[in-house]
């Protein structure tokens, strides 16, 4: 089973989430803009803007901590847009 690592921008919010899934990221994205409770909830302007895929669930984890960590919007932002589709 494929997992993906996923950023997502809101423009209400001006702000990116990271996240992964091993779900469909359709549906992901989807649920993300349900109205739920959470970070990510009740905004419903949710755009994938970038993606990697994982073999594994420890992998992409992994990938989703070191992300996070970097605490950084202009590595994210360098992270996008050095991937070979920005704005998937």
């Amino acid at each position: 089973m494929p997992f993906t690592v996923y950023i997502l921008f809101s423009s209400k919010l001006n702000k990116y989430y990271v996240g992964y899934t091993g779900d469909a990221l359709e549906e992901r994205v989807r649920k993300h803009n349900s109205d739920h409770k959470g970070f990510t909830g009740g905004i419903g302007d949710w755009v994938l803007k970038y993606k990697e895929n994982f073999a594994t669930k420890l992998e992409a984890i992994a990938r989703e901590k070191e992300i996070k960590r970097w605490k950084s919007r202009k590595l994210i932002e360098r992270l996008i847009a050095g991937s070979e589709h920005p704005d998937v």
